[in-house]
């Protein structure tokens, strides 16, 4: 590929993953695959080449945030670590952490909270809710544990008018360094007591 083309190249990836940002901060779209499918359509690019990675529109939804969300992002950011607090605290005999988008500061308009159960008795998780009246869904989803493809149980239910995605992963696995889809990520988690203090230093500041 010619130094030409390989800018072209380059110029519509960052085009794309700022398109894609802006959709995910608008219109409230989680899903990376999908905003940057949309991006793409939107701006005339029929190259999958030319799609950037999840990092790279992770970063440009940052700069958006950051640039027309700041204080809108702030209080959101804040009112989810709550939420994923109160969960966190109700779930805490499965060891709970919480990852993704509230943790990374990035949740658009209508995202949820991603946390990590670790325990050998899956269907505890399962009977809490149950003996609890607590609606929700499973399905099994790819995850990367250590360098392990492995099929994880993810359990879909709303707390506090929120979404709640709960992972759970056997007891051994709170060892083991959880990685992106892709695996070439650690993914960023956070306990009960970090969490707990990422809440109370934003009431500090308020």
């Amino acid at each position: 590929m010619s130094r030409d083309n390989r800018n072209k190249l380059q110029l519509m990836r960052a085009r794309i993953a700022a398109a894609a940002a802006r959709l995910m901060a608008e219109d409230g779209i989680d899903d990376f695959a999908l905003a940057k499918r949309k991006a793409a359509r939107q701006l005339g690019a029929d190259s999958t080449h030319a799609l950037p990675d999840n990092a790279e529109v992770e970063e440009a939804l940052r700069t958006y945030q950051a640039l027309y969300q700041e204080k809108e992002q702030r209080e959101r950011i804040g009112a989810l670590r709550e939420v994923a607090l109160d969960a966190m605290e109700a779930f805490a005999e499965f060891r709970p952490y919480l990852y993704g988008a509230v943790l990374k500061e990035t949740a658009g308009k209508y995202g949820g909270i991603d946390l990590q159960l670790f325990t050998d008795d899956n269907k505890g998780v399962e009977l809490y809710l149950l003996n609890r009246k607590i609606a929700y869904e499973v399905a099994d989803e790819r995850r990367r544990v250590g360098d392990q493809a492995r099929a994880v149980t993810v359990l879909h239910l709303e707390w506090d008018d929120v979404p709640l995605n709960l992972a759970v992963y056997a007891a051994n696995d709170e060892r083991v360094a959880l990685r992106n889809v892709a695996g070439d990520r650690i993914v960023e988690r956070a306990g009960l007591e970090a969490v707990r203090e990422l809440v109370a230093a934003a009431w500090s500041t308020k």
